[in-house]
């Protein structure tokens, strides 16, 4: 075959005999994978439904537009008027959804993955609890350095910041000769149990006008995007999940210990420190694009792994449910129920009680 090697992947055969079975490889160069039929249709089923919604959310409005024209004018075509209403007024919410939900999915995947523990997601760790810290401090306080950081720099490039410490902090807090997953989320608790006394603390003593304006933020909201916002959070996901999936191959014979993964010649404490970090800025990008959106990264990469029916969380399918689930979150949010309400909320009363469910499996195990 030019410019593929097919490989066959094959089982010692059973004590009764049976034929082996046979798992089909594929080579290209010193790339080598394991092809997975269903994994690739679900992911592709994801990555439309994750579209239509996107489309969908696009036409929702005061100005209903269809499902055909939303799709031309996305391909370049369309009315002028179509176009005005898409591409200036909702194209910006609609691609932060997609842009935040894949952001969370895949970062949830990646902390999951590491921590070997499904309970394990920037939530969790105290990410966007840090990130929402600082941009609550920056809403609040009023006159000095935090206003010139405002003015400089901007919330949204402050809550990045914020979650990054936050991260690096957890992360040099866990480590013990390596990261032990347990460990890693108690001490994530714990920060983020602080940094939620501290915003608690801002909002008790800030003015009653930035208060209801920090708590919009922290609740987790889409509305108000901007194109220089959408921008932004877009480039910098895109390069993170370029670093993601330039180091995704050696992650994988990690799942089966650190004993075997340097066996295989794996420097699996640096792939662990650069898998981790770029999920930290995945989180910290998410919550400077829409706030600290809850229980996603909790959510999709475990509902992908059912999915998929894969033993850990798969980082393209857990991000394309992410997307889809924060779209969907969003649709609701606006045209399901009575009174519109932030995307958080939504994605809140969907992830507590599958935070439930998650503890209740753990304990019956």
């Amino acid at each position: 075959m030019s410019g593929a090697e097919m490989k066959r992947a094959v089982t010692p055969a059973g004590a009764d005999g049976a034929a082996p079975e046979v798992a089909p490889g594929v080579r290209f160069g010193r790339v080598s994978f394991v092809w997975r039929p269903w994994m690739v249709l679900v992911t592709l089923l994801l990555a439309a439904a994750a579209f239509l919604a996107f489309c969908l959310s696009i036409g929702v409005g005061d100005f209903p537009i269809g499902l055909p024209r939303v799709i031309a004018v996305i391909l370049g075509g369309g009315e002028p008027v179509d176009q005005f209403v898409i591409m200036d007024l909702r194209m910006p919410r609609a691609l932060a959804g997609l842009v935040v939900g894949f952001a969370l999915g895949v970062s949830g995947a990646i902390t999951q993955s590491i921590a070997r523990n499904p309970l394990a997601s920037p939530d969790v760790l105290g990410i966007t609890a840090g990130a929402g810290t600082v941009a609550v401090f920056l809403v609040t306080a009023s006159g000095g350095a935090a206003t010139a950081i405002a003015g400089a720099v901007g919330l949204s490039a402050a809550a990045l910041a914020g979650g990054l410490g936050t991260g690096l902090l957890v992360y040099f807090l866990a480590w013990r000769r390596g990261i032990d997953g347990f460990r890693l989320i108690l001490i994530g608790i714990s920060v983020s149990a602080v940094m939620e006394a501290i915003t608690t603390w801002l909002l008790v003593r800030a003015d009653i006008k930035d208060v209801a304006r920090a708590q919009t933020w922290l609740v987790g909201s889409l509305d108000n995007r901007s194109w220089d916002e959408i921008r932004v959070a877009l480039w910098c996901t895109l390069a993170l999940l370029a670093v993601v999936a330039s180091v995704a191959f050696q992650f994988k014979p990690m799942h089966f210990g650190d004993e075997i993964a340097a066996g295989l010649g794996v420097r699996y404490s640096l792939v662990r420190a650069v898998l981790l970090l770029c999920a930290v800025l995945l989180a910290a990008v998410a919550v400077s694009a829409a706030g600290p959106v809850p229980f996603v990264a909790l959510v999709a990469p475990q509902v992908a792994m059912r999915l998929v029916r894969c033993p850990t969380p798969p980082m393209a399918a857990a991000g394309l449910t992410g997307a889809l689930l924060l779209i969907g979150a969003d649709l609701t949010a606006r045209t399901a129920l009575p009174v519109s309400l932030p995307v958080g909320v939504v994605t809140a009363a969907i992830g507590g009680p599958f935070l439930v469910c998650l503890l209740v499996r753990a304990n019956l195990r």
